[in-house]
């Protein structure tokens, strides 16, 4: 039996770059920063590093603290509540920041972003589809 699904937005990546890239803006209030984030499966949550957060006038420390793990260790970050516009699809969600300043990547997760969206992936050709997951 075949499926069938439809999608809003198609985001073009280039295939040549580590990773799958979007481009993303992140408001809180009336601030606003734009930037390119990796889209990560296997990772739990939307983590972010610092400046992005420090950016938008966040008390990064106040947010809500969680351990990150990962293959390689673990890392403190602090979630805090923002609006992210993901190649043109809109989510409330909550983000978190990485305590350490060197922490340099930024990366959509399962909880927060991708479970919020419906996706098709053409990899071969650098195509992702987008929807949000409660919209046709």
């Amino acid at each position: 039996m075949a499926e069938t699904l439809t999608f809003a937005v198609l985001h073009k990546y280039d295939t040549r770059e580590t990773g799958i890239t979007v481009p993303v803006v992140m408001k809180v209030g009336n601030k606003s920063v734009r930037f390119s984030a990796k889209l990560d499966t296997g990772a739990s949550v939307c983590i972010f590093d610092r400046a992005r957060g420090e950016a938008l006038g966040l008390d990064i420390e106040s947010g809500l603290a969680q351990k990150i793990s990962t293959a390689t260790g673990s890392f403190l970050a602090y979630g805090h509540e923002v609006t992210l516009f993901v190649a043109g699809i809109e989510t409330y969600t909550t983000a978190y920041f990485a305590d350490d300043d060197n922490f340099t990547k930024n990366v959509l997760g399962r909880q927060g972003w991708l479970e919020r969206v419906r996706l098709g992936l053409v990899d071969y050709e650098g195509k992702l589809y987008l929807n949000r997951y409660d919209e046709e």
